[in-house]
This record gives structure tokens, sequence and C-alpha cells, in this order.
């Protein structure tokens, strides 16, 4: 019997799905033959003798494993212990909900998945003390920019109160991370859960925007043995002159089994849609236009230095005119890396993504909890809103991911929202924007929009699927069945 962590020398009765089937010379089911942690063969079945354990598929369909682009692995590891307010309509509702909630051990009580931009009331710190009165409250918005805090909660953090009790942008992202400031072996405990839940929906590899000195916790948890996926982390810029201090530079190995890198520098140049702080060329409702968090002076030079010292940029930009700015500064330093998000675009900045070699690291399944935020606050603007198929057009290069724990960190949801445009019943939200599979799939994958092949010589970092996922369609990709997740050969799930 075959267990999880083993290495199988092959695996037996597989089904080749996409493009690698066409330079596969076998009408049906075949082997691939791995050694070393590499794909060295495919054969027919039963062609090749072999010493060492065989897995049988049974028939399943193998295509390269899943990358989820962005993720934030403390706020994801801790939203299972914290209260989730997505189904509020209301501050009231939200206010109560928390209210009923027992404090944690710290003494606190912390909410998440606040949308509070869909609700007519806004929230006051007025609300949030009368409803839960001397017990430190914080309710952190889906966004992750913003956070709507009682007295207590401001009082224990050291921050004035705001009449709102919402603090954003710098000072939101500084509670967060005291928030996550926990007892290390819980909170490693809990990522170690993430990445065991990810690597059973395929997953292989995930890129680690987790705000903060990111190369200490993940040195640790790699001494630990963690290695359920591979690990890009992010480095942001109050840390980026100690990570050149440290000798560090994009694609560097921290841990024995090759699993860990150093990633790219990762700067926020804007706000968000779910704050109304998305740096854009229209005003909102509310008369504002959002703000840069970094101005553009400041943004080229702190690209060119990273660049100089070896680091790729992934430049947060949601807003249009985050998005020029960003490509602005990735023309003018020649820096090479992604815009993440990417939600609004103007439509004159399509085709620079190509002409820059940025890619468009973006997350479909915010379009479609986004959709009716968007009609309202960008009714007015003119660029394109979540512009998947466009930027697809544009010979742009899709990166997809999460943005966990702002959505699930699960690929199948984020390529079927790509390819449906809608999570309900209503119709696809700029149903134009839509993708076919195939390219959904692609985005999907490590680096590259190009066709997925599993070439021989190339990791056998594999996912073993119930259905051919390129002929998958609606619930079937959404709810896809993954039979194993192989991780340099090693099995990392085995349904």
């Amino acid at each position: 019997m075959i267990a999880l962590g083993a290495r199988p020398v092959a695996v037996r009765n597989v089904r080749i799905a996409g493009p690698t089937r066409q330079y596969v010379p076998f009408d049906d089911v075949c082997d691939v033959v791995m050694q070393n942690g590499k794909i060295v063969d495919f054969s027919p079945v039963g062609a090749l003798k072999h010493n060492g354990a065989v897995w049988d598929a049974e028939g399943s369909w193998v295509m390269p494993g899943l990358w989820d682009h962005h993720i934030h692995s403390t706020p994801t590891a801790l939203a299972s212990m914290r209260t989730d307010v997505f189904a509020a309509t209301s501050a009231q509702e939200a206010a109560d909900i928390m209210s009923m909630v027992a404090p944690a051990a710290d003494g606190r009580r912390i909410g998440v998945r606040m949308r509070d931009g869909l609700w007519a009331e806004r929230p006051t710190l007025a609300l949030l003390d009368e409803t839960n009165g001397s017990v430190p409250t914080y309710a952190i918005n889906m966004d992750l920019h913003s956070v709507w805090m009682n007295s207590a909660a401001f009082l224990r953090e050291g921050i004035p109160a705001t009449p709102s009790g919402i603090v954003r942008e710098e000072v939101a992202f500084e509670v967060s991370r005291r928030l996550g400031d926990l007892d290390t072996e819980v909170l490693d405990a809990a990522v170690s859960e993430v990445a065991d839940r990810a690597a059973s929906r395929g997953v292989v590899g995930m890129i680690d925007y987790d705000f903060g000195w990111n190369l200490t916790p993940w040195v640790r948890r790699a001494a630990d043995g963690f290695d359920a996926v591979r690990v890009q982390f992010g480095v942001y810029p109050q840390d980026l002159a100690r990570a050149i201090a440290h000798g560090l530079a994009t694609g560097d190995v921290i841990d024995e089994l090759g699993l860990i890198t150093v990633g790219s520098l990762k700067a926020i140049s804007d706000g968000s849609l779910g704050t109304r702080t998305a740096a854009c060329s229209h005003p909102y409702p509310d008369h504002t236009s959002g703000l840069l968090a970094i101005a553009p002076e400041e943004l080229v030079e702190l690209m060119t230095t990273a660049t100089g010292a070896g680091f790729a940029c992934a430049i947060h930009a949601i807003g249009d005119v985050a998005n020029s700015h960003a490509l602005d500064a990735f023309q003018t330093t020649g820096a090479w890396g992604s815009i993440e998000h990417a939600q609004l675009v103007s439509r004159v900045d399509l085709p620079r993504f190509a002409r820059a070699g940025v890619a468009a690291s973006v997350q479909p399944t915010h379009a479609v909890d986004d959709r009716d935020l968007a009609d309202r606050e960008w009714a007015q603007q003119p660029g394109a809103a979540y512009p998947l198929r466009s930027l697809h057009d544009a010979g742009a290069n899709l990166l997809f991911g999460s943005d966990s724990p702002v959505a699930p960190l699960d690929p199948w949801l984020a390529i079927a929202n790509a390819v449906e445009r809608t999570a309900d019943d209503r119709e696809a939200w700029l149903g134009h924007e839509r993708l076919d599979v195939a390219t959904a799939l692609a985005a999907s994958v490590s680096g590259s929009q190009h066709e997925p092949l599993m070439d021989i010589g190339a990791p056998a970092d594999l996912v073993f699927c119930a259905q051919d996922p390129y002929a998958a369609q609606g619930a079937e990709l959404r709810h896809m069945t993954v039979n194993a997740t192989l991780l340099e050969g090693r099995f990392t799930h085995l349904g």
C-alpha cells in the first residue's frame, strides 16, 4: 500500500490532461516514470519494470501541480480561530455577532471578513462600544486594508481613537501584525494545517506575502520539517535593507529540501476597493479618489534599489492610477516581476503589461465577491474592471491566486470563477471578461500563462484529478476531486 509521503517510482494507469497529451504517443492511459523527484519518461502501461513502489492512479487525469500566487499565511492560519462576520448586512448586525463571542485567551474579540462597503449605515466607534463594552474588539475588513475597533481596542493598541472606529492602510496592517503575534508553536501548527489543506486541493506551491519579516518564520518552519508545499516569501520595503544586508535575493533557497525560497519585494502602492482607498482616476460616490501609499518617484527609487540587489518586484496596485504608476516604474527601472491585483486598469495600459514583461497576478474570486461593490463604487470609472480576458488578449502573463484569507485558498474556485464570472444564480458579471478553461488552468501553475506541459526532466510536482480538468465546467471545476498530489515525486495528498 502506498502511504502519504512515499515516493513511487511510477504512477500507473494515468490519463494525461491538456496539451502534454500530444507529446505522449498513447491514446488512453500510460505510466509516468519518476526518478529523484523528476519525470524521466512516459511509457505504455506496465511496459517498464520498476524496482520500487508503483501507484495505480486508476485512470486519474494528471496535470502540473497548482500554485496560489498570492496568500497571507498568518491571517489565513488564524481565520478559523476568529469570528466570521461575512454574513452581516449592517454595522449593527456585525457588532451584535461580535458581542456574542467569548473573548479569546488574550482577552480580545477578533472578527474577520467584514464587508462594510455593502452596509447602508457606516460603522461608528460608539456602536462598537455600546455592543462590546470594555472587551477589546476588532473586525478586520475582508480586504485586510481596514479594521473596525472599539475604544478598548484603541486603548490596548495605544492608537488614538477615530469617530468611526476605523483604521486604514498602514495602521490597519500594523494592528493585524500585532493580532498575529502569537506563540510560534501555535501559529506554525496552524500554517502547517493551511499547507496540508492546500495540498489536498492540488497545490504544490504558494507565494506568501505575509506582513512582516518573513525569513525568520520560514527558516524556523523549514527546520521543524515543513514540507507540504513550495513557498516563496515576500520582503516588504521596511525590510529591504535588512534583506540586502543578509545577502538575500529573489530565488535564494533557504532550506535543505529546496522548497523555501526568497521571493519578491512586495510594495503596496495604493489601497483597496473594499476600503475605498484604491487610487482611481475618477472619484468614488463619496467624492474621494483613493490614495497613493507610495509616491511615484519613491516607487521608482524603491524598485531601482530592489532590482539592483537582485530582487523581483511585486507591486500591489488596484486602482487605475496606481496601475499606471506601477507600469511606469517597471518601464523606468527595468525591474521584473508582477503587479498584484490589477483590479481596475486603464484600457490604454492593458498592452503595457506585455510590453514591460510584467505579470498580472490576479484573483478571480475577487471579481465575483466584489461585483456589487464595484458596480456601485466604480460605476463612473472608465477603466476596465477585473479585466482578465482583456489582459490575456493584450498578451499579459496571468498568474492566479486567492489573496487568502480574502478568498479561500482553493485554486479550483479561482479557476471556476475566472471561467464563469459568477458565484450565484446571476448572469456572468462583465461576461466579456470570462476566460476559457485552458487559459485559467495555465494561469494556475507556476510562473507562466503558457500551456502547462509536463516535460521530461521537470520536477514531478503533479496533481491527479478524478475528471479531465480541461473538459470540466461549472460545479465540476469548482468541486474538482483531487485524488493525489505529488511534490517532487512525494505524496503530499493521497485521497
